[in-house]
């Protein structure tokens, strides 16, 4: 998914000129092609994310569109003072690039298992947040996300290998879309756990003869309030899947969202990481599959909440 997005920045910065790229010591394998092609706005400012921020606003003070690139836990949480006071309590155009969401680094243990990002980052005033789910979704929310101006997070992750692109669909901020038609039963997804959501859909469908509607929602913040609004209007459930903790990520979101306009639907479950440290040590299959985000999981518990009464 990187080098998707990467492919997309460097368009933007053959275009805009103002455009600079900072990174803290990372990008091995993807970022060589910025640093070849635009040398003077490519600056490796080393493991240390507080200074890259306070780097970032000074140039977005002298007018500069401005990237800033790390693992996704390091670059929300070490210099979050200097994103809220810095860059979001001005309105600065820095754009926060983290990689590796969820359990993208899945060995390195919890100090890279990236749960709470998105969460953190959406209280901040003014700060756009992209989650996109493959390649597609990553080249467009980079072209989105550098021609808008103010503040904006993203999370990339490693794509899935699936390929959803929608000719039809306009990519902008505030969207979702359909990925699968359906009525009966909602899926909302983000980030790249949208093969789990698609994977999980078609054996429900086996299993309850209901219909199943994915969606995917690479904007969370803002997110698209009528797409939501729409389609659970007439669902008997509405559940949310997401490599985040649900408290405060798109389980949150969609929750609140829904209990605001009174559509609360018959079912409604928020799928994703539990209010605990995962210290299990595994692949990322393995560690989806401990806090229940893998799609005979999924199936199962939606399977049994229909059932209820």
């Amino acid at each position: 998914m990187r080098r998707d997005f990467i492919k997309q920045v460097l368009v933007e910065m053959e275009q805009n000129k103002d455009i600079v790229f900072l990174t803290g010591d990372l990008g091995f394998n993807a970022l060589e092609p910025v640093q070849e092609k635009f040398p003077n706005r490519f600056v490796n400012v080393g493991i240390a994310e507080a200074h890259m921020v306070g780097m970032a606003v000074g140039l977005a003070l002298e007018g500069k569109k401005v990237i800033v690139y790390s693992i996704a836990a390091f670059v929300t949480m070490r210099p979050y003072e200097q994103i809220r006071t810095g860059v979001c309590y001005d309105n600065l155009d820095v754009k926060i690039v983290g990689t590796g969401g969820g359990f993208n680094y899945p060995n390195h243990g919890v100090t890279h298992h990236t749960i709470e990002d998105y969460a953190i980052m959406k209280v901040l005033p003014g700060m756009t947040i992209y989650s996109p789910g493959y390649g597609w979704e990553a080249r467009e929310a980079a072209k989105a996300m550098l021609r808008s101006h103010g503040p904006a997070y993203i999370r990339l992750s490693k794509s899935p290998g699936i390929d959803y692109a929608q000719p039809s669909f306009r990519f902008a901020s505030g969207r979702g879309y359909v990925v699968k038609k359906g009525k009966d039963i909602i899926l909302i997804s983000t980030g790249n756990v949208l093969d789990v959501a698609l994977a999980a859909g078609a054996e429900l469908e086996k299993k309850t003869g209901m219909s199943v509607c994915v969606i995917s929602m690479p904007s969370v913040k803002p997110i698209d309030k009528k797409l939501i609004l729409e389609k659970a209007k007439n669902a008997k459930g509405v559940f949310t899947i997401e490599e985040h903790s649900t408290i405060g990520g798109l389980g949150s979101i969609v929750s609140s969202l829904l209990w605001q306009e009174k559509a609360t639907p018959i079912k409604f479950h928020a799928f994703g990481f539990p209010d605990a440290f995962v210290t299990l040590v595994g692949n990322r299959d393995y560690l989806l599959h401990s806090v229940g985000l893998a799609p005979e999981l999924i199936t199962k518990k939606i399977v049994t909440l229909m059932r209820k009464k």
